[in-house]
């Protein structure tokens, strides 16, 4: 087999080449129902009615999300680490397991948008009819055709494992693109509404998946693309799952934080639309540096398990190093920007009608929120370096700690406070602050355990022996 880059590229150089397109792939795969939410809310008179039908759907659709993206990753994991061990005939099979799981997945969502669409919508929307309508028109497209997003999600990682993580960024800048410009066309000269958004947003994920495919099929020489490949195989499946399962309780673990969030601010003794639209509105900004720490997850994801797999204990150790440090620049970078940016950004997020009270509030979450960008990129970057070793429970104990198990008391302690429309933002960069400390921990148990039995004889000593 050919040399991959990621077993010879300087680890400095090759972050800088595979992360910085793997952050922009990320952030616009996080803009989708964001740059609908923008259009929509602009459409008119029922802005606001058809914003909350798609606010209501919004939870399915991290629901497919949070599927694909945990396949992907297990994907990626088991891939890499074949392709670190030269295992050609595994690399082949794996990745039509993949393909295989992507059908798998999709089809149920295909069923669910049939016959599920309608009563999902039911369950939020009360007795407004017309969002219900607008909901599960919007729901239905989304989910009957989600194969776009599913279908890309792996075709992504087949790029991204074997280090052409550029091909992967152009098919997501297409698709990203595509939707922008179909959003308008859509919604504004063709008044479609509601289903113009959504039929903008199925297409920009198939213009990615195609140009996936194309780029996998006829530039992605280390993986034979072989029909004869995509079948079940328990094994793999197994093995991708052991990983992935974490890694998409981990994405769906977002939707639970939003819940018990909007749940928690409804208790408070303000008007509770304009605390939880504040949340809304920061909620989706904060994506922006969410996955752009993903993005540097993902990095480390194919770089860590293809050297891992090579048993190269110098170009772990660098890896992991590298990996951690480039995720606190990036970090610092965001959170300088949005506190720069704070009010112009929840300014955008206003169009819809929402009061200068509320935007002046979520001004005040960026601002505070956001310190705690740099110790949440860290977090996320040790969670990758697990998957990467094969844990699978201790990425999972990192998010239900930063997600959960410390944001939901120290919410609901700063919603019993007479300032509670500023302080309750204070709960992200505590939680945060706390969740890193415990991933130290985590991560030095877990180096012992893995890499620290790998001997080589040009290790060298390194700052995350220290930790």
């Amino acid at each position: 087999m050919e040399k991959n880059k990621m077993a010879v590229v300087p680890l400095k150089k090759l972050f800088l080449k595979m992360g910085l397109p793997m952050i922009i792939s990320m952030v616009l795969q996080a803009l989708y129902n964001v740059i609908d939410s923008i259009f929509i809310t602009n459409m008119g008179s029922d802005g606001v009615i058809a914003n909350q039908a798609l606010t209501l759907a919004f939870p399915i659709q991290l629901l497919i999300i949070a599927i694909g993206v945990g396949t992907g990753v297990g994907i990626n994991a088991l891939l890499s680490k074949s392709l670190g061990e030269q295992n050609k005939d595994k690399v082949n099979k794996i990745a039509g397991t993949g393909i295989f799981l992507s059908i798998c997945i999709y089809v149920v969502f295909l069923v669910f948008g049939l016959f599920g669409s309608e009563k999902f919508i039911r369950l939020f929307a009360g007795s407004n009819q017309k969002v219900i309508e607008m909901g599960t028109t919007y729901l239905k497209i989304c989910c009957c055709f989600s194969y776009g997003s599913i279908g890309f999600t792996v075709y992504e990682r087949f790029l991204q494992s074997t280090g052409k993580t550029h091909f992967s960024t152009i098919a997501q800048i297409s698709g990203a693109v595509t939707n922008i410009i179909l959003d308008y066309i859509f919604i504004y000269p063709m008044k479609m509404g509601v289903a113009g958004a959504a039929l903008a947003t199925i297409i920009g994920q198939f213009v990615s998946l195609f140009v996936a495919m194309y780029f996998h099929y006829y530039k992605n020489k280390e993986i034979n693309g072989n029909i004869c490949y995509i079948k079940a195989n328990a094994s793999l499946i197994n093995g991708i799952y052991m990983i992935g399962a974490s890694a998409a309780l981990m994405q769906g673990l977002l939707a639970v934080m939003m819940a018990g969030m909007n749940a928690i601010l409804g208790l408070a003794q303000v008007d509770p639309a304009l605390l939880i639209g504040s949340f809304g509105i920061y909620y989706k900004i904060q994506q922006i540096a969410l996955f752009s720490a993903f993005g540097l997850s993902n990095t480390i994801i194919s770089i860590l398990s293809f050297n891992y797999g090579m048993k190269d204990r110098k170009r772990i150790d660098e890896c992991i190093k590298f990996g951690i440090v480039d995720t606190i620049i990036v970090s610092l970078m965001i959170t300088l920007l949005f506190e720069l940016l704070a009010h112009p950004l929840s300014q955008l997020f206003g169009l819809s009608g929402s009061t200068q009270e509320m935007i002046d509030i979520c001004s005040t979450a960026l601002h505070i929120a956001s310190l705690g960008f740099v110790f949440m990129g860290i977090s996320i970057a040790i969670q990758g370096v697990l998957q990467s070793i094969g844990y699978a429970i201790r990425p999972l104990i990192i998010a239900l700690l930063r997600l959960v198990i410390f944001v939901f008391p120290i919410a609901y302690f700063f919603t019993l406070t007479e300032n509670v429309t500023t302080l309750v933002w204070w709960t992200f960069p505590i939680s945060e602050l706390l969740t890193v400390i415990v991933s130290f921990i985590i991560l030095k148990k877990s180096y012992n355990e893995r890499i620290s039995p790998i001997k080589n004889e040009s290790i060298t000593n390194n700052l995350v022996i220290a930790i």
